[in-house]
């Protein structure tokens, strides 16, 4: 036995030593934080954040995270990374978001950067590869973006992903992988998934067909025709005695029966699209233009608006592991849920006590005041 939980603790360290992790955040260093995370300047009025736990939370330490401050206000905050490809790998970005004030109007989503990006000068016009997580405002929108940069165009994902409206942390994660598949995760759990190519309508925007691929495709269709035909052709039938090679060409030889791609009919076992597509397949086409592949990923950040402030982002990562991602959810979102809904309960019941401890008080004073309102006006009787 101890030797199997040796074998499987091996395994482990070896699955995290072979993955890769760009960026890791948890706040677990008090203000030091503010040394790695760098607030825009671009506008004055800009939002703050600061380090807090919130109201109520599973640990008071590792819970804190980034809070902001003040309602009705823009925030742009973002940290650096060693830049990275991820061309042939996974790619996963996982966050915790907390609505603490119950969100009506505001982002809750994060942004993921080129290294070139300009932090002191990040604003909404900052030009970003991915965006990712959920947006509420009012009964109307209550989803979750997932937003990609390519071809100097932003597209969304076409699907309707909805996201947590409470107050309570929740954990979000974003994989896309190589095989252009994707997932989307909630507290762990997929709630969305599919093709990168066709949830984001990527093949409306293939590489429109150059001119040379244009000649390829027809000496490829010609070929195609003319094996097929020979299929058809009566070969016991013999050369006319008075054909002349040089001046008539080849000889046609006669058919046995008509081809079914005549007369407006496709040519059967072939067609110009697949073609096309299975071409620029084996050309790395599909590699090259990959919506999922960002060569320069240097930045993570909080562009967003916020009509009623107090929203905590907590425990970032980026990493090309899923299985990593998976186990430091657990190990940070995990281990706090519990105990944050514990917390809120009590306080909730504590509030209920205290407010009808105070209803109470307000109905005794005013039978107090009733009583000495009745006391005065005898005593005035008596006296006249």
């Amino acid at each position: 036995m101890a030797r199997a939980l040796v074998q499987l603790w091996a395994i482990c360290m070896l699955r995290v030593a072979l993955a890769t992790v760009y960026f890791q955040e948890e706040f677990l260093d008090g203000e030091h934080w503010r040394n790695r995370w760098l607030q825009s300047t671009n506008d004055s009025r800009f939002g703050h954040f600061r380090l807090s736990s919130g109201k109520f939370y599973g640990h008071k330490e590792k819970d804190k995270g980034l809070q902001t401050t003040q309602n009705g206000r823009f925030y742009a905050i973002s940290a650096r990374f060693k830049p990275f490809s991820n061309k042939g790998k996974t790619l996963v970005i996982q966050y915790t978001v907390k609505h603490e004030q119950k969100m009506d109007c505001g982002g809750g989503y994060i942004k993921v950067f080129p290294a070139d990006i300009d932090q002191k000068n990040l604003n909404g016009k900052s030009q970003y590869y991915i965006m990712f997580g959920p947006d509420i405002c009012g009964f109307d929108i209550k989803k979750v973006h997932v937003i990609l940069h390519f071809k100097n165009k932003y597209h969304e994902n076409k699907k309707l992903i909805r996201c947590k409206v409470d107050g309570f942390t929740h954990l979000y994660t974003l994989i896309l992988r190589p095989d252009l598949s994707y997932d989307v995760k909630i507290d762990g759990q997929s709630i969305e998934s599919g093709s990168i190519e066709y949830d984001w309508n990527l093949t409306s925007l293939k590489k429109e067909t150059s001119p040379a691929e244009s000649k390829d495709w027809e000496q490829t269709k010609d070929n195609k025709a003319q094996d097929w035909k020979k299929h058809f052709l009566d070969t016991s039938a013999s050369k006319q005695s008075d054909w002349n090679g040089e001046l008539d060409g080849d000889w046609p030889a006669p058919m046995l029966q008509k081809p079914p791609y005549q007369d407006g009919l496709k040519l059967e076992g072939i067609h110009k699209d697949v073609w096309l597509h299975r071409k620029m397949k084996n050309t790395d086409y599909l590699t090259q233009y990959d919506l999922s592949e960002f060569e320069n990923i240097g930045a993570i950040g909080l562009e967003l608006w916020q009509v009623r402030s107090g929203t905590i982002f907590d425990n970032f990562l980026i990493t090309d592991d899923e299985e990593y991602a998976d186990n430091f959810g657990k190990a940070t979102w995990g281990e706090t849920k519990g105990p944050e809904r514990e917390m809120d309960a009590i306080q909730a019941k504590e509030e209920m006590k205290k407010a009808r401890e105070e209803e109470e008080e307000e109905l005794l004073s005013g039978r107090i005041n009733r009583h000495e309102h009745y006391f005065n006006q005898f005593h005035r009787r008596n006296e006249l």
